[in-house]
């Protein structure tokens, strides 16, 4: 490892080192993010975990570059998986919150709310193809996972999960399009 006094050539090396890399792996993730504000987040906690790890990159500048890039996608790879999660738990709260029944807690004009959007999600469904409401009805309110449906519906799983893809979005539309109208 290192001795103290090669402190202050490690932080030359460093800064050499970012400024060498730090916007090529910015802009790589940047290209396949699409987002400046994640791509920057992105290759800064590469560096960071490349400050506290230099013998992965003090000796040789040109084979770090392949693991540096092969950071930035793993990196990337994360977050699409950490939103993917969180996606996943907002959507499934937001579904809770306006199918449950229960408004206990609620004040009285958060309960009109409430039944007007419930309502608009029960016209919703009745909109719907009448598979895809079958689906849907089946998943959300029978509790039945997707393989169960697939098999009482003689269908795929993978057209039972599209089927609640689409249900699920047409109800995001109108939950959307309702809380514009509640809130403006």
């Amino acid at each position: 490892m290192f001795k103290e006094t090669d402190t202050k050539n490690l932080d030359q090396q460093f800064e050499k080192f970012f400024t060498l890399y730090f916007p090529k792996v910015k802009n790589f993730a940047a290209m396949l993010l699409k987002s400046d504000f994640e791509a920057e987040d992105i290759a800064q906690d590469i560096f960071m975990k490349l400050w506290n790890a230099p013998d992965l990159w003090i000796n040789d500048y040109k084979s770090a570059e392949g693991y540096l890039y092969a950071m930035t996608k793993n990196q990337i790879l994360d977050l699409i998986k950490h939103k993917k999660v969180e996606r996943a738990y907002r959507d499934e709260k937001i579904e809770d919150y306006m199918l449950s029944g229960d408004l206990d807690n609620q004040n009285p004009l958060d309960t009109l709310y409430y039944e007007e959007v419930k309502l608009l999600i029960l016209l919703a469904l009745e909109q719907m193809p009448e598979k895809r409401k079958q689906v849907f009805t089946m998943s959300r309110f029978e509790k039945m996972s997707n393989q169960e449906i697939a098999d009482q519906l003689n269908l795929s799983v993978r057209t039972v999960e599209h089927h609640i893809y689409l249900a699920l979005s047409d109800l995001k539309k109108i939950i959307i399009y309702s809380l514009f109208f509640i809130f403006f």
